[in-house]
Protein backbone atom coordinates (compact mmCIF):
# COMPACT_ATOMS: atom_id res chain seq x y z
CA UNK A 1 0.00 0.00 0.00
CA UNK A 2 1.26 3.48 -0.85
CA UNK A 3 0.29 6.31 1.48
CA UNK A 4 -0.82 9.68 0.13
CA UNK A 5 1.83 11.36 2.29
CA UNK A 6 4.46 9.74 0.06
CA UNK A 7 3.65 12.25 -2.70
CA UNK A 8 6.09 15.11 -3.06
CA UNK A 9 4.63 18.53 -2.47
CA UNK A 10 6.13 19.99 -5.64
CA UNK A 11 3.90 21.61 -8.20
CA UNK A 12 3.95 20.99 -11.93
CA UNK A 13 3.09 23.68 -14.52
CA UNK A 14 -0.51 23.36 -15.77
CA UNK A 15 -1.79 24.92 -18.95
CA UNK A 16 -5.44 25.86 -18.85
CA UNK A 17 -5.66 25.11 -22.58
CA UNK A 18 -7.20 21.72 -23.22
CA UNK A 19 -5.60 19.30 -25.66
CA UNK A 20 -7.94 17.95 -28.29
CA UNK A 21 -8.26 14.19 -28.47
CA UNK A 22 -10.02 14.56 -31.81
CA UNK A 23 -9.03 17.16 -34.39
CA UNK A 24 -6.13 19.52 -33.69
CA UNK A 25 -6.85 23.05 -32.52
CA UNK A 26 -4.52 25.99 -31.90
CA UNK A 27 -2.94 25.82 -28.45
CA UNK A 28 -1.88 28.70 -26.24
CA UNK A 29 1.86 29.02 -25.77
CA UNK A 30 1.76 29.82 -22.06
CA UNK A 31 1.14 28.16 -18.74
CA UNK A 32 -1.57 29.53 -16.50
CA UNK A 33 -0.62 28.21 -13.06
CA UNK A 34 0.91 25.28 -11.23
CA UNK A 35 -0.81 22.08 -10.20
CA UNK A 36 0.12 20.12 -7.10
CA UNK A 37 -0.85 16.51 -7.89
CA UNK A 38 -1.29 15.70 -4.21
CA UNK A 39 -3.76 18.57 -3.76
CA UNK A 40 -5.51 17.62 -7.03
CA UNK A 41 -5.95 13.95 -6.19
CA UNK A 42 -6.23 13.97 -2.40
CA UNK A 43 -8.97 15.98 -0.72
CA UNK A 44 -8.94 14.09 2.59
CA UNK A 45 -5.35 12.99 3.33
CA UNK A 46 -6.20 11.11 6.53
CA UNK A 47 -8.73 8.97 4.64
CA UNK A 48 -6.73 8.45 1.44
CA UNK A 49 -4.44 5.64 0.40
CA UNK A 50 -3.02 4.32 -2.88
CA UNK A 51 -2.97 0.77 -4.23
CA UNK A 52 -1.78 -0.82 -7.46
CA UNK A 53 -4.31 -2.53 -9.67
CA UNK A 54 -3.55 -6.05 -10.84
CA UNK A 55 -5.21 -7.82 -13.75
CA UNK A 56 -7.57 -6.91 -16.57
CA UNK A 57 -11.04 -7.11 -15.06
CA UNK A 58 -11.58 -3.32 -14.95
CA UNK A 59 -10.21 -2.34 -18.36
CA UNK A 60 -13.68 -1.43 -19.58
CA UNK A 61 -13.69 1.65 -17.35
CA UNK A 62 -10.04 2.57 -17.86
CA UNK A 63 -8.31 0.79 -14.98
CA UNK A 64 -5.35 -1.21 -16.27
CA UNK A 65 -2.83 -3.61 -14.77
CA UNK A 66 -0.28 -1.76 -12.62
CA UNK A 67 -2.28 1.51 -12.44
CA UNK A 68 -2.12 3.32 -9.12
CA UNK A 69 -5.60 3.78 -7.67
CA UNK A 70 -6.41 6.68 -5.35
CA UNK A 71 -8.80 5.42 -2.66
CA UNK A 72 -10.86 7.55 -0.27
CA UNK A 73 -12.07 5.60 2.77
CA UNK A 74 -14.41 8.44 3.81
CA UNK A 75 -16.46 8.42 0.59
CA UNK A 76 -19.78 6.63 0.80
CA UNK A 77 -20.00 3.70 -1.61
CA UNK A 78 -23.26 3.85 -3.57
CA UNK A 79 -24.68 1.86 -6.47
CA UNK A 80 -22.18 1.92 -9.38
CA UNK A 81 -19.26 3.21 -7.26
CA UNK A 82 -15.89 1.71 -8.12
CA UNK A 83 -14.63 0.34 -4.83
CA UNK A 84 -11.92 -1.64 -3.13
CA UNK A 85 -13.72 -4.57 -1.52
CA UNK A 86 -12.33 -7.39 0.57
CA UNK A 87 -14.03 -10.77 0.31
CA UNK A 88 -12.81 -13.54 2.57
CA UNK A 89 -9.44 -11.79 2.93
CA UNK A 90 -8.89 -11.03 -0.77
CA UNK A 91 -9.03 -7.39 -1.90
CA UNK A 92 -10.54 -6.56 -5.28
CA UNK A 93 -11.32 -3.47 -7.32
CA UNK A 94 -14.86 -3.78 -8.71
CA UNK A 95 -18.00 -1.78 -9.40
CA UNK A 96 -20.61 -2.02 -6.65
CA UNK A 97 -24.11 -2.94 -7.85
CA UNK A 98 -27.07 -2.75 -5.54
CA UNK A 99 -30.42 -3.98 -6.85
CA UNK A 100 -33.57 -5.62 -5.47
CA UNK A 101 -31.89 -9.04 -5.80
CA UNK A 102 -28.93 -8.13 -3.61
CA UNK A 103 -25.45 -6.69 -3.69
CA UNK A 104 -23.01 -7.55 -6.46
CA UNK A 105 -19.45 -6.77 -7.40
CA UNK A 106 -19.07 -6.36 -11.14
CA UNK A 107 -16.02 -6.36 -13.35
CA UNK A 108 -15.74 -4.10 -16.37
CA UNK A 109 -14.74 -6.96 -18.65
CA UNK A 110 -17.07 -9.61 -20.09
CA UNK A 111 -14.80 -12.54 -19.13
CA UNK A 112 -15.34 -11.93 -15.42
CA UNK A 113 -18.76 -12.84 -13.96
CA UNK A 114 -20.38 -10.72 -11.23
CA UNK A 115 -19.83 -11.78 -7.64
CA UNK A 116 -22.96 -12.00 -5.51
CA UNK A 117 -22.33 -10.85 -1.97
CA UNK A 118 -24.20 -13.38 0.12
CA UNK A 119 -24.42 -13.77 3.86
CA UNK A 120 -21.81 -16.54 3.76
CA UNK A 121 -19.05 -14.16 2.62
CA UNK A 122 -16.83 -12.06 4.87
CA UNK A 123 -17.29 -8.77 2.98
CA UNK A 124 -15.98 -5.25 3.66
CA UNK A 125 -15.63 -2.10 1.58
CA UNK A 126 -12.25 -0.46 2.13
CA UNK A 127 -12.94 2.67 0.10
CA UNK A 128 -14.07 4.30 -3.12
CA UNK A 129 -11.74 4.78 -6.09
CA UNK A 130 -11.54 8.54 -6.71
CA UNK A 131 -8.61 8.62 -9.14
CA UNK A 132 -6.23 6.64 -11.32
CA UNK A 133 -2.56 7.37 -12.01
CA UNK A 134 -0.89 5.69 -14.98
CA UNK A 135 2.43 5.95 -16.79
CA UNK A 136 1.90 5.75 -20.53
CA UNK A 137 5.60 5.82 -21.28
CA UNK A 138 7.66 2.99 -19.82
CA UNK A 139 11.01 1.61 -20.95
CA UNK A 140 11.14 3.91 -23.97
CA UNK A 141 7.78 2.90 -25.43
CA UNK A 142 4.09 3.37 -24.88
CA UNK A 143 2.66 0.70 -22.58
CA UNK A 144 -0.11 -1.47 -23.94
CA UNK A 145 -1.91 -4.09 -21.86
Amino acid sequence: MIHSSDFHSQTIPLSMSKVSAGFPSPADDYLDHDLNLHEFLVTKPAATFLVRAKGKSMRGIGIYDNDVLVIDRSEKAVDRSVIIACIDGECLVKRLRIDPNGVWLEAAHPQYPPIHIGEHLDFAIWGVVIGVVRKHWENGRVRFD
